[in-house]
């Protein structure tokens, strides 16, 4: 490629053939790229799975898979961040991980420091898990996202074992230091799960396969198909587990005290809580209405 050097009225400027990568956006291969792929193989083989075992509790099925303590939901509300990393207002999206579920918020587009969200995620809980990876990023156009935040965070004890909803804000680590890069708020809420709710036919599970390609990168569900049982079972084709009681009679558990008019009740009552929370915390209190407007209350407060 020639290149010329010409006097203008401007100054001397440099003239000559543009390469041909120019304006383009070279293709990544860096870990950071294979990890973002990596998570949303997890993310999908997850999705399936959530198919294979509808969700228990309010307006949901009874199968629950026999590992995991039971069902957490965590809202994802806002973040404080100490720093714009960007010329224009970022435009953050934050990313949660408990066990191998992964889950990403909607971008807050020119959320800048104090992005919003208000995103509920739900998923099963495995036995000895007890915190939450948490990540935020500044969403790119034409370069790899960056990432701005990040804080491991345990799920509050009293929310597992004391059935209580915590709405609390955490701190995040980053490049202004380990817990000083700001703080987010998030809501947890947990149902464990019942042993009639525990489906005792053979299941589908899935098995957890290191992908290939550089060490440390999250596990990725592949499904495991097993000789008579099909690869998926659609929520319609699960039958209802039931136990046999007294007399032999089948005793069936008792459905959700609150109806789709009571949630909307309680939206009335409090407009500024997000409906995705209010069927969080109603099913935390397994459907109970005055439990549920007493723990609005409290997080009205």
């Amino acid at each position: 490629m020639s290149l010329t050097t010409k006097q203008t009225p401007r100054g001397q400027v440099v003239v000559g053939d543009l390469p041909a990568d120019f304006l383009r956006v070279p293709q990544s291969s860096s870990l950071s790229s294979q990890q973002q792929y990596n998570d949303e193989m997890t993310a999908r083989m997850l999705q399936a799975q959530q198919v294979t075992y509808p969700a228990a509790g309010v307006g949901g099925g009874m199968h629950l898979p026999t590992n995991v303590k039971g069902r957490l939901s965590v809202s994802i509300a806002q973040a404080k961040l100490a720093k714009n990393y960007s010329i224009t207002k970022m435009d953050p999206y934050c990313r949660i991980r408990i066990g191998h579920a992964v889950f990403e918020t909607p971008t807050a587009s020119s959320g800048g420091k104090t992005p919003r969200w208000n995103k509920t995620v739900q998923c099963y809980l495995p036995n000895g898990v007890t915190n939450a990876y948490i990540e935020i990023f500044d969403e790119k156009t034409f370069t790899g996202d960056d990432r701005v935040a990040w804080a491991y965070i345990d799920i509050p004890d009293v929310a597992l074992n004391g059935g209580e909803v915590v709405d609390d804000w955490y701190k995040l680590s980053g490049k202004q230091g380990d817990g000083q890069e700001g703080m987010i708020n998030l809501i947890f809420s947990f149902t464990p799960s019942d042993p009639m709710q525990v489906a005792q036919q053979p299941a589908v599970m899935p098995q957890v396969v290191m992908m290939p390609g550089a060490p440390g990168m999250y596990p990725a569900y592949q499904p495991a198909f097993q000789p008579g049982y099909p690869a998926m079972v659609q929520p319609a084709m699960v039958q209802q587990p039931v136990v046999q009681g007294q007399g032999g009679q089948v005793a069936r558990p008792p459905p959700p005290r609150m109806s789709e008019d009571d949630l909307n009740q309680c939206k009335d009552m409090f407009p500024n809580i997000d409906m995705e929370v209010i069927k969080s915390v109603a099913e935390s209190q397994r459907g109970n209405r005055d439990a549920t407007i007493n723990a609005l209350l409290t997080m009205n407060d």
